[in-house]
């Protein structure tokens, strides 16, 4: 039997049904990667403004965004990472807005307008933060899950206020700023004055309190120096006398019958 030649076209080109598959996954959603995200990330805070967050399941989410469960899955892989964008957003918003208008200004004013630029953000979503909030206070993983965004997303907030978070007083400031931020919220979630005169009071004082503790912190960390140094000299020394105490012990076999190289 006389075999057809194939042509150097048809041996690159794939199998009908697999670009059709091909095809039919490419324009699924008909929107790009980033506009999914955002669609998807929009979808939940709208479900979420009028339903408890444990009544959202993952395919509330997708039909409300338009696009399949696999675009779903794709896109994001659970509800907390969908909110984790939504941090994001946020984060880029605020960012985004921060210029150096206020540069010769203190650091604690500097940080005051930061955190109500993020609250003004946050503004549009205050019914859905509100539902997700009173459902999540009382789930231990949630909260710590919700601690590890608030961190990330407070230490690019203070580094925009020109608030250094390096060495061992870093992390205690972006707690202190979660810490504080948190607090505020409880008061800018019910605070529907335009000019959340309460919000701006409750954010001035824990800052005011945040600067205090800091200051304090400061002073025992200066004070406490030269003991720091002294344990981590007497740390080294004990590791090295264990190190030596190991070598005295340990027979030299490297010139005996019995040595064996290692392999």
């Amino acid at each position: 039997m006389v075999k057809k030649p194939v042509s150097p076209r048809a041996k690159d080109e794939a199998p009908p049904q697999a670009s059709a598959q091909a095809s039919a996954a490419a324009s699924a959603s008909g929107r790009t990667a980033p506009d999914r995200r955002d669609a998807v990330i929009d979808a939940l805070m709208r479900l979420a403004a009028g339903h408890q967050w444990r009544a959202i399941g993952l395919v509330d989410i997708a039909r409300e965004a338009g696009i399949s469960l696999a675009d779903l899955r794709d896109t994001y892989p659970s509800k907390g990472a969908i909110l984790a964008g939504f941090t994001k957003r946020i984060d880029r918003i605020v960012l985004d807005g921060t210029t150096d208008d206020l540069a010769d200004e203190p650091a604690r004013e500097r940080l005051l307008d930061i955190m109500m630029r993020r609250f003004d953000a946050l503004a549009p979503y205050k019914a859905a933060l509100r539902n997700i909030t009173r459902s999540l206070r009382h789930e231990p993983l949630a909260i710590a899950a919700l601690n590890k965004l608030a961190a990330n997303s407070q230490r690019f907030m203070l580094a925009a206020a020109g608030i250094s978070t390096e060495g061992t007083l870093g992390t205690l400031k972006i707690q202190g700023a979660v810490a504080v931020f948190a607090r505020t919220f409880e008061t800018w979630i019910d605070d529907d004055e335009p000019d959340l005169a309460r919000t701006l009071a409750r954010l001035d004082r824990e800052l005011r309190k945040g600067e205090r503790v800091l200051l304090y912190a400061q002073d025992v960390h200066r004070l406490t120096a030269p003991l720091r140094a002294f344990g981590r000299a007497l740390c080294a020394r004990r590791r090295y006398g264990r190190h030596r105490r190991r070598e005295d012990e340990e027979p030299d076999l490297r010139d005996g019958d019995d040595y064996v190289p290692a392999l």
